[in-house]
């Protein structure tokens, strides 16, 4: 950012789970940091001025446009954004074997890893996603080439190299577990040279700002890994406990009944990924859709992170499955939601918002979906989902004291939606005269689309958006 931002109008976020703040009339002051600097949430008489930095930039929101976060997606596959929509209905391995590793193969040639992955990171830059965490495919230059990409437009990003080196076909199979873990640590230390470990200093020296791309250690599933290759990874983590990972977890019955087969020493995925060193705070646990009690008190105990993906979880892997999500945020189990691009087809984190009310009403119908727990969870609210997707995937990926909300020294990663520019021909349920804040904000959640999404910043720089 050349200057600072001024931007005066309505703000939406959240403070916590349920509790949406909606500001008619507030005034966010952006650093040339890309910080927030000061936040004022009502101009109203007897409210003391803020001070407009020189030469800031004021925008001034017309009505019915407002300012909500930018979205985390905490579960993102990049090498299946091409795959999107495929497979639906099949169990998970046959997933994989007909349709994903064919598809992932290709990632082999850099040319077309490029090609596709501009193509995916502006895709989900459009929809509003200013942070995702990425697994890569197994190929450690295009997984270079993601982190590229994400650092060069401007997108905070997880990126990782998946691991797999045995349970796949040969022409995506790892040789061997070192090898998996040579090429892994380069990839770490490969992204943490784009932007240097930790990022710069801010200026004055006051606060370090994280880098805006960041690398995770990405075992696959237990599936698909040696036991040597999940120790070389838990030891990676525990020399570094910056480390953050990623996998996938109680998934699917099929998934499920394979892992005990192969580790018959672990009745519990917990337990396993545990023994090897890889869960804490910094583990991000994709799906946790077949939960038993045990299972959500190692995870609340260890401090691991869900990403809830019903997308995915409604349409690939064999049945209805839906994560216990009331039970974990009850258990003070940190939640997210994730895209799971391809096994999800969508790009859009608000589908995948609409999809986790409907899943939760479902399970809320079934009273607990199989789990030990049969307790008739109520069902997520609108105001739940939205801090599923801002505020509660920033606690997820460890971010809570960056982005997710407005507070001031948070990193202005935001979007402005508009329900007022006809030119954009926004396909939401029509703004009418008399709507408060509230029904416009429900109206674009529930049907509004990235034609709404005006201007998408990360910290404070206009990364994508379909306005001028």
């Amino acid at each position: 950012m050349d200057s600072p931002l001024v931007f005066r109008g309505t703000v939406i976020h959240s403070l916590h789970l349920t509790q949406l703040e909606i500001l008619e009339d507030a005034t966010l002051i952006i650093n040339a940091d890309g910080r927030i600097a000061a936040f004022q949430k009502s101009s109203a008489r007897g409210t003391p001025e803020l001070r407009i930095p020189a030469g800031a930039k004021v925008h001034q929101l017309p009505p019915g446009d407002f300012l909500i976060p930018g979205f985390v997606d905490t579960h993102n596959h990049a090498p299946q954004w091409p795959m999107r929509g495929l497979g639906q209905g099949l169990h998970i391995l046959d997933w994989l074997d007909q349709v994903t590793f064919p598809v992932e193969a290709r990632f082999s040639d850099a040319s077309y890893a490029r090609t596709t992955y501009g193509q995916c990171v502006g895709d989900f830059l459009r929809h509003g996603i200013t942070t995702a965490s990425y697994y890569g495919s197994r190929h450690a230059e295009a997984t270079r080439i993601l982190a590229d990409v994400c650092h060069e437009k401007g997108q905070r990003a997880f990126v990782g190299k998946c691991n797999m080196d045995r349970n796949a076909p040969e022409y995506i199979r790892e040789e061997s577990a070192a090898a998996s873990l040579r090429e892994t640590d380069e990839c770490v230390r490969y992204i943490r040279g784009l932007s240097g470990r930790g990022g710069g200093e801010t200026r004055g020296g006051e606060q370090r700002q994280e880098a805006l791309v960041q690398p995770i250690l990405t075992p696959r599933f237990a599936i698909s890994c040696t036991p040597e290759l999940l120790k070389g990874l838990g030891e990676m983590m525990e020399r570094d406990d910056t480390l953050a990972m990623q996998t996938h977890f109680n998934e699917a019955e099929q998934e499920i009944r394979a892992t005990r087969e192969l580790f018959p020493g672990y009745e519990s995925e917990a337990d396993l990924y545990e023994a090897f060193g890889l869960l804490g705070r910094r583990s991000v646990l994709a799906h946790c859709t077949i939960m038993t009690d045990y299972d959500k008190a190692r995870l609340a105990a260890l401090r691991c992170g869900v990403a809830h993906c019903p997308v995915a979880n409604m349409t690939v892997g064999g049945g209805f499955m839906v994560a216990p999500v009331r039970d974990f945020l009850r258990r003070g189990i940190k939640v997210g939601l994730g895209t799971d691009s391809g096994g999800g087809w969508a790009s859009q984190m608000l589908a995948v918002m609409r999809q986790a009310m409907i899943a939760s009403n479902a399970r809320a119908v079934m009273g607990g979906a199989g789990d030990d727990d049969d307790d008739n969870e109520a069902p997520l609210s609108l105001e739940e989902v939205f801090y599923l997707a801002t505020l509660g995937g920033a606690g997820v990926l460890c971010l809570e004291d960056q982005i997710g909300n407005f507070e001031v020294g948070k990193q202005f990663d935001a979007v402005w939606v508009t329900t007022s520019n006809t030119s954009l021909r926004p396909v939401m349920t029509p703004r009418e005269e008399g709507d408060s804040l509230k029904t416009t904000f429900e109206k674009f959640v529930m049907t509004g689309d990235d034609r709404n999404m005006a201007h998408v910043y990360v910290r404070g720089r206009r990364v994508a958006g379909a306005g001028e």
